[in-house]
């Protein structure tokens, strides 16, 4: 009895560090991954504050620029889901994001809304599929304990994003360089590390625990058992083709709830600098600096979240918490409009919640789908959801334009994000109903 239970310790401790060496070598880069996309998505928001003077851009104008991206992401996310499954996420994702840099470095060159309006659409469609094709990625190499923990460690780069490139922009506004306003320099300086990246990523990345050089054969074989035993495990309980995975009512009501929390998140993001720097006066700079003080928040709350989510095995109700936060904030914001730092205050609750629902939220889909289902399925919620973006980014400017004030818009946006963890609510934790599908260590 003493050597087997001797035996089962060495077997957990061998597992703990696989787990760990793999988490090691691959989120760390995926962050960075992340973090330069997400700056090239948004870095829109502080190029506004000058851009929008300099081409004479209304509120509508630029709210309609920034969300065409989310009609081009749209259109091409499924495909790129299925691709990272079928044949190469280490190919597919170097193909993503070079172009995104290609096409961040040429909206720098833009001279008028139609213009505006191309480059942002044509970068929707050069990102499409990286999001979801990461957390497809995440599914081939950390087990379903370990998911929500790799989410929240993955999304740290959002609001990491933001804490670095909103000073970052806003130094950048202070000046011109060889001819060109700060607002350019944004775009392409901010371009130009994707496609490095781009190419990195075809070197660094491995498709699977299989071909993983970096891991020792009996590292892989267990790491491969392992994911191989709880997609068995989740196949047996519930197992759906690509087409009746969409026409599964958790994936809708998730499609439904990721639509309204994008609205809330791309809102708040995309115009938290015009906001800030109108209630409070403050400069470009400074505004860049205070713009980072809610996603310092954020990430310390996602990373909790997704601790506490992991720990409990619980999905739903993290997520759902989380998004009622962002509800409070947002309104209690317009409460105190008129006085800036508890305005701020507010902005910081309701980006606390922008980012801790995340984690809880992208574990749910492994719950309850696998294989092509799964995929399709993720790209089917990011998809759908994030034309969210664009009616956040779209609505609140054009709000703006017709009442002259955000207060509209912000109330808007906290009706969204209740929205959203009433669509959550609903969904039926399959896991969680029929009995765990953790396979430990």
């Amino acid at each position: 009895m003493g050597l087997e239970y001797i035996k089962i310790e060495e077997q957990a401790a061998f597992g703990q560090a696989v787990r760990r060496k793999i988490r090691w070598r691959i989120m760390p880069f995926l962050i960075v991954l992340f973090m330069v996309a997400y700056i090239d998505r948004v870095n829109v928001g502080y190029a506004a504050l000058e851009m929008s003077n300099e081409l004479g851009f209304t509120s509508e104008v630029f709210g309609l620029g920034t969300g065409i991206f989310f009609i081009g992401y749209f259109l091409f996310e499924i495909p790129g889901s299925l691709l990272v499954e079928t044949w190469s996420a280490r190919k597919w994702l170097a193909r993503i994001i070079i172009s995104w840099g290609l096409v961040a470095v040429l909206t720098g060159l833009i001279h008028s809304a139609n213009q505006f309006y191309a480059a942002r659409f044509l970068l929707g469609v050069a990102e499409a599929g990286f999001f979801p094709g990461i957390i497809v990625y995440l599914g081939h190499w950390f087990l379903q304990e370990d998911r929500a923990k790799a989410v929240a460690m993955f999304m740290t780069a959002l609001p990491a994003a933001v804490i670095i490139g909103g000073p970052v922009s806003g130094l950048m506004l202070s000046g011109d360089w060889l001819g060109l306003a700060g607002w350019r320099w944004i775009f392409i300086l901010e371009g130009f590390p994707a496609i490095a990246l781009g190419i990195a990523t075809l070197i660094y990345l491995t498709d699977r625990p299989a071909d993983a050089k970096w891991l020792s054969a009996e590292e892989r074989a267990w790491i491969t058992e392992k994911l191989a035993a709880e997609k068995l495990a989740t196949e047996k309980f519930q197992k759906l083709s690509i087409w009746r995975a969409f026409r599964n009512r958790n994936v809708l009501l998730m499609a439904a709830g990721y639509f309204c929390a994008v609205t809330s998140a791309y809102g708040f993001t995309i115009w938290l600098p015009t906001i800030l720097k109108g209630l409070s006066g403050y400069s470009n700079t400074i505004t860049g600096v205070v713009s980072a003080l809610p996603y310092c928040v954020g990430m310390t709350a996602m990373l909790f979240a997704g601790w506490s989510s992991d720990r409990t095995g619980e999905r739903r109700w993290h997520t759902a918490v989380s998004l009622f936060a962002v509800c409070l904030g947002l309104v209690l914001s317009t409460a105190f409009y008129e006085y800036p730092i508890a305005a701020i205050a507010m902005f910081c609750i309701a980006g606390a919640g922008l980012y801790a629902y995340l984690p809880g939220f992208w574990a749910l889909p492994g719950r309850f789908l696998t294989g092509s289902a799964a995929a399709a399925s993720i790209g089917l919620i990011n998809s759908v959801g994030n034309l969210g973006g664009f009616a956040g980014s779209y609505l609140v400017g054009y709000l703006n334009t017709k009442t002259g004030s955000f207060y509209a818009g912000l109330i808007y946006l906290s009706c969204s994000a209740f929205a959203a963890a009433i669509f959550v609510l609903l969904v039926k934790d399959s896991s969680s109903e029929s009995g765990s599908t953790k396979v430990h260590s």
